[in-house]
């Protein structure tokens, strides 16, 4: 782990790998992970907060038909699907229950890592 607190910008797929919970839960933004099966195995504190949505009910569901279905196109579920190594940041609006929220996403994955991440700035 580097010295410094990793930012949206600058954290790397292998950091969040290797990134014990308690400090994924101190990032800024928020962190959901998933597993090829695209059932949601990682989602830090931050998210949790900003969302308001509860980690007993993100953990072990599938996130794009169950979750985070707005995001459930081509724009974030389906370029995981298409491109073995990612990392992109997307403008994009929130919208499933809830008012429009602009946030930023990134999405991480690499062909070597069998966890995938989506980074949420608010």
């Amino acid at each position: 782990m580097r010295d410094t607190k990793p930012t949206f910008e600058t954290v790397r797929l292998i950091d969040l790998e290797n990134m014990a919970p308690e400090d994924r839960d101190t990032l800024d933004f928020g962190v959901i992970g998933l597993r090829p099966d695209t059932c949601a195995d990682v989602y830090n504190a931050t998210e949790a907060r900003m969302s308001g949505v509860d980690p007993a009910h993100v953990l072990g569901v599938p996130f794009f038909s169950t979750i985070g279905q707005c995001m459930n196109n081509f724009l974030v579920a389906q370029r995981f699907e298409d491109e073995a190594d990612l990392d992109e940041i997307v403008p994009f609006v929130l919208t499933l229950r809830m008012r429009p929220t602009r946030v930023r996403l990134r999405l991480l994955q690499a062909h070597d890592v069998v966890r995938r991440y989506i980074l949420v700035e608010r």
